[in-house]
């Protein structure tokens, strides 16, 4: 993170890349020196709620992000940045979405936790557009030109306000990662009691080993022997408001319904107190490692892996066989995870995997027979987007093995 007064005097010029967060109430107009370099601007954790006209003058930046600020509509002067494609304003105050604030480039979106009710026509209009994050608004429908959006690839629509499924949406070629629950068309009353409740007492929190938008893990162990339980434990505290992927009670849902599957992280109790939301799981081995690494800003959906990370054809041929049992399970359960990524899978020295992250599954049984089938069809291609990033990743004397083009004649059937 760099200073604005490194930004005055001079010390920055030329850099591609700029952060500041000082608690700033205006754009500081010396960030305008840097017209001619600068790419990615990040300014988040501030109090601002306007751009000024000149902010167009920026015109080799690709990546805004100012989230949590003050934001009451996103500002119209994004849509005049010649090659902006990334733009996030998370958890600001954003009622209003003008049509001119979308750029024509525009390739990645997220206003996530905001007070947004209506979208412009326009968001339709954006071709390029493959990521869309939208979840913990009051929207109660979506424009009908999202039809039009052939490359989107990732969208997140949980926790909004939504009455009818938005078919719009089911039909994308490229659609693959899809998080819509907590909204009105896809409620159920059915609450899901396949573990026991347990008081938070119960137990003693030790070390974090991991935390995600919706909560901590932490191992822990058992104040008492519990039966049937092994002592030692992982417990997932959720943060109790809405994430990226939607409210935590829909996760917990999710987890239970989908029951037990020798390659899921396992649920073995839960504690639904006021103010405490926790589900308490198996531990995870300490020799399983995580399969792949999150997207980044190029690869914008797809999955990345460690440098020179290989993986031979017999061991992707595992790995892909326990995953499409997965996905049986999950849509025999009538749930979509929503998240089918190799970084949210677990492996080991033998391919063994574990799969995990439900924060963006969806129940999906109270939708029509027709809508079921191509929200499962979604999810589906993101398992062949899945063995696709595997397929690359393999070894390359192994490429030209009969097992290699199966696989490959599978993703592109």
């Amino acid at each position: 993170m760099q200073t604005l007064s490194q930004l005055k005097s001079g010390e920055l010029a030329g850099i591609t890349r700029l952060k500041l967060s000082e608690d700033l109430t205006s754009f500081p107009l010396e960030i305008l020196s840097l017209a001619d370099s600068l790419e990615i601007l990040d300014l988040s954790d501030n109090r601002l709620s306007e751009l000024p006209d000149e902010f167009s003058q920026l015109k080799k930046l690709k990546i805004f992000f100012a989230s949590n600020n003050v934001f009451e509509a996103l500002p119209e002067v994004l849509g005049r940045c010649p090659d902006l494609e990334m733009v996030g304003l998370k958890s600001n105050k954003i009622k209003h979405v003008p049509a001119q604030s979308l750029p024509t480039r525009l390739r990645w979106l997220i206003l996530t936790d905001n007070q947004i009710e209506t979208l412009p026509d326009s968001l339709g209009e954006r071709p390029r557009l493959q990521k869309l994050a939208l979840a913990g608004n009051r929207l109660t429908h979506l424009p009908q030109t999202l039809d039009q959006l052939n490359n989107l690839e990732l969208v997140r629509i949980s926790a909004n306000n939504l009455i009818q499924c938005p078919d719009q949406l089911l039909g994308l070629p490229k659609l693959a990662w899809f998080a819509f629950s907590g909204n009105p068309f896809c409620q159920s009353s059915t609450k899901v009691q396949t573990v026991p409740c347990v008081p938070s007492t119960s137990f003693t929190l030790q070390h974090v080993l991991g935390q995600g938008a919706s909560g901590v893990i932490s191992k822990a162990i058992w104040n008492q022997p519990q039966a049937n339980l092994p002592t030692e434990i992982a417990v997932k505290v959720f943060k109790g408001e809405v994430t990226s992927d939607g409210y935590p009670e829909d996760e917990l849902q999710a987890c239970l319904k989908v029951g037990h599957h020798p390659n899921l992280v396992q649920s073995l109790a839960q504690v639904n107190e006021e103010g405490y939301l926790a589900l308490i799981m198996n531990l995870i081995p300490n020799h399983y490692r995580n399969l792949g690494l999150p997207p980044t800003f190029s690869t914008c959906t797809r999955d990345t892996f460690p440098e020179n990370f290989t993986l031979s054809i017999e061991h992707i041929e595992k790995i892909v066989v326990q995953m499409q049992d997965v996905f049986a399970h999950l849509h025999e359960n009538k749930v979509c995870h929503g998240d089918l990524y190799a970084h949210n899978t677990l492996f080991d020295d033998e391919a063994n995997i574990i799969f995990g992250d439900f924060g963006a599954a969806t129940m999906y049984h109270m939708l029509t027979e027709e809508q079921q089938q191509k929200i499962m069809a979604i999810e589906r291609r993101a398992l062949h987007y899945f063995i696709d990033d595997l397929l690359n990743i393999c070894i390359a004397n192994d490429q030209k093995s009969d097992t290699y083009k199966q696989l490959q004649q599978l993703i592109t059937k």
